[in-house]
């Protein structure tokens, strides 16, 4: 008998309660999709294409969005072949790309999707052992990458995230919500539930972008069979760094969703309503590939009206100042201006730059974290020391034993229903460096364009503004 560090019970009590990244050792080693290597899922899918994302293994100073790489279909076994450097015969449309140049990732498939005739497969993934009853690899999402295979520094809309590493070896790159002024944020590419960082975590261009220097980085190299907690509202940069990685994630509905989808919903209306005014011809590239379309104002308006409905039902279930409850058991956030959030959180109007956001993730107290059972089956994911001058990152060995510190001498969500990808291009022609328009023009240009006027209405400390006077409204 397989026995747990944690009960499912006492998981999801830390899961909830934890507003820091953490590692959870021991908690998956009998799940069958511990199994789920590249070449099982290879013969599962039974040569089934899926889609691949491919970008430059070059590292510049600007992030590579996703708008920038390139794209093909394949399956499994050519990408197989294709990293493990056979034959070009066998990679089909991995042959255009050279392996030592490219990366390649298969990001956001949704499991219920791609297994959808093999259902059976979903109960390989036990979310019920981390206190999710039901929650299985329906829910879930599985990620396939190459070395080098990485997605922009962003953080999720919704939710808190979970993610079990199956294959070879990720690093995470993590910066608490606090952090979030230094990582400029922005939404171009627009893509709903996430807000992109404008600094290339990898390479960071500390001319243009100074207060990146404020940040503080918590980086942890995850080792399969390790889970990794990442809270509601942290950044986070991702990175393979092995051959070939597997991981699967869920994310984690928080009641706080329901304020996070009103400013979703004002942020899809404006950018949508502004962007489609231009020329379509003009060939920004503002929508990301994980958006099929630019949806109409009628739509976008009544995903408001619907997204500001739910908030209201939720407030209105809450009695003295008691979280609503849900299907996860979340504290509900209370329902408090801008301003009064500030104060509490100890943040003055002089000084804190930073609208609810920030505020509402204060450090953890002292005597909060040891009522956390951190031990070898639950590591701390720590921030770096400010006194290291290159970034260095921690191993979390797959025994539960000791953090060890690397200091390499290198710089180095999503809760929708239905996500697509564009597929934007086959052609071996494509570069996969393309300059995203807004970034690669922003420091030649004299006039203004769309882009910076949009940068700035949606930026998310104005967005969380607009959500608090617009929800102010609905109440009066």
């Amino acid at each position: 008998e397989d026995v747990k560090p944690f009960t499912p019970e006492k998981t999801k009590e830390i899961v909830m309660s934890l507003q820091q990244p953490a590692v959870f050792c021991n908690m998956a080693g009998n799940w069958p999709a511990l199994h789920w290597n590249v070449e099982y899922l290879s013969a599962v899918l039974e040569g089934k294409t899926i889609q691949f994302r491919l970008g430059l293994k070059t590292v510049d100073l600007v992030p590579q969005f996703e708008t920038s790489c390139s794209y093909v279909e394949a399956t499994l076994e050519e990408f197989l072949a294709w990293s493990c450097g056979q034959p070009s015969c066998l990679s089909g449309p991995f042959s255009c790309y050279d392996y030592s140049k490219y990366w390649a990732y298969a990001d956001y498939k949704y499991i219920a999707r791609i297994f959808e005739d093999k259902p059976e497969i979903f109960q390989d993934v036990r979310w019920s052992d981390f206190g999710f009853p039901g929650r299985s690899g329906k829910e879930s999402t599985l990620w396939i990458g190459s070395e080098g295979a990485n997605t922009p520094c962003h953080l999720d809309s919704y939710g808190c995230n979970l993610v079990l590493q199956v294959q070879g070896r990720k690093r995470w790159h993590l910066f608490p919500p606090g952090d979030t002024s230094f990582l400029y944020p922005t939404r171009i590419p627009y893509e709903e539930s996430s807000i992109f960082s404008k600094v290339n975590i990898a390479n960071p261009d500390l001319k243009r972008f100074p207060e990146f220097r404020n940040s503080t980085a918590h980086v942890v190299t995850l080792s399969p069979g390790q889970v990794l907690l990442v809270p509601r509202h942290w950044w986070h940069y991702v990175e393979s760094i092995d051959p070939v990685t597997v991981s699967i994630n869920s994310w984690i509905e928080l009641d706080a969703d329901h304020e996070a989808r009103v400013e979703e919903a004002i942020t899809r209306m404006l950018v949508c309503a502004i962007k489609s005014a231009e020329n379509p011809n003009d060939g920004d590239l503002w929508l990301n590939p994980t958006e099929v379309e630019a949806t109409s104002h009628e739509i976008n308006l009544q995903y408001l009206n619907k997204a500001v409905s739910a908030y209201l039902k939720c407030q209105e279930t809450s009695v003295s100042g008691q979280a609503c409850s849900s299907s996860t058991g979340a504290k509900q956030r209370a329902n408090t201006s801008c301003k009064r959030k500030r104060r509490e959180a100890g943040c003055e109007p002089e000084s804190c730059t930073l609208l609810s956001q920030e505020c509402d993730f204060p450090a953890p107290k002292a005597e909060e974290l040891q009522k956390i059972p951190f031990g070898p089956h639950l590591i701390q994911v720590l921030p770096q020391s400010h006194k290291t001058s290159v970034v260095g990152a921690v191993t979390v060995e797959s025994d539960g034993g000791d953090l060890l510190h690397e200091n390499e001498g290198e710089h180095f969500g999503k809760l929708q229903c239905k996500r697509k990808r564009l597929l934007m291009s086959n052609d071996c022609e494509t570069a996969a460096h393309q300059m995203d328009s807004d970034c690669s023009s922003c420091t030649s240009q004299t006039a203004l364009s769309t882009n910076d006027l949009l940068d700035c209405l949606v930026n998310p400390r104005v967005i969380s503004l607009v959500a608090q006077l617009l929800l102010e409204r609905m109440r009066l």
